[in-house]
């Protein structure tokens, strides 16, 4: 049996229960609240997909830095990185320059940056709740709200080599097979099922570290076909009721200190 890869490990979850929730994402600044079922969501990586193959030009063993909080459409970038065959950089707006990639994409505080960090393409994205575009996008740089959604609905994947690289973690280079190796061993552990709910309590101003070096927190619920709920740590005092309300079954809180959550609440690390 040929070695699994995290764009793998998506398709069969998606395929699973297309109108299933698979992410529900609470904004920081507003509040608002966005759900996205499994075919919606896969519906954004194959665009984000085509944007990168043809818009971008890019292809396997190319790298792309996402200076990108632990936000829904972050999590579309990774999913279409590794569709492409491409290595995913998680890097904060500081280590755009060091990322040596061929492709950044940013939030709008980072758009600077990543136009000097020398990439070939920068993206940026607003992340508003509603998907509208950057209030301010510099000529050199794409509005990813913009340019997306010109794309195809459906991509067709090439082969990608399950050995190549697929994650810079900054302290090594883990490849696809790993990545899903360990996805499906921290499900394991966890001892998560389709029947849970996992919430990702994001920090302020987070960053995809907030899914852990080998972004498991994100991988091990896709390897076990699990939905996810993204939700600020500092949104409002309710935090316990808003789990409470959306189900959670698990929480992996990503907060510095990680404060206590009161309720009965499966912790991951």
């Amino acid at each position: 049996m040929p070695a699994e890869t995290p764009a793998g490990l998506w398709r069969s979850a998606a395929a699973a229960d297309p109108a299933r929730p698979f992410v529900t994402a609470y904004d920081a600044a507003t509040g608002g609240r966005v759900e996205l079922s499994y075919a919606t969501f896969d519906n954004w990586v194959a665009k984000t997909a085509n944007l990168i193959t043809d818009g971008l030009g890019a292809g396997p063993g190319e790298r792309v830095a996402l200076a990108l909080p632990a936000h829904w459409q972050a999590l579309v970038w990774l999913v279409a990185a590794w569709s492409t065959g491409l290595t995913a950089v998680p890097v904060d707006r500081g280590g755009l320059a060091g990322a040596a990639a061929d492709i950044a994409v940013a939030d709008a505080d980072g758009v600077d940056a990543a136009l000097d960090s020398g990439a070939r393409e920068v993206v940026g994205a607003s992340l508003h709740p509603l998907g509208m575009p950057l209030a301010d996008c510099p000529p050199a740089a794409l509005d990813y709200a913009v340019e997306v959604r010109g794309y195809g609905d459906r991509f067709t994947p090439g082969p990608v080599d399950p050995g190549a690289p697929a994650l810079d973690t900054g302290d090594g280079v883990l490849s696809g097979a790993e990545l899903a190796a360990l996805a499906r061993g921290r499900a394991a552990e966890w001892e998560l099922t389709a029947a849970d709910r996992v919430a990702i309590i994001t920090s302020t101003p987070g960053s995809l570290a907030d899914l852990g070096p080998e972004l498991s927190r994100f991988l091990a619920p896709v390897a076990g076909a699990v939905p996810l709920v993204l939700t600020p740590g500092d949104a409002s005092a309710n935090l316990q009721a808003r789990l409470g309300m959306e189900r959670v079954t698990a929480v992996a809180d990503a907060r510095p200190g990680s404060p206590a959550l009161p309720g009965e609440f499966k912790p991951l690390p």
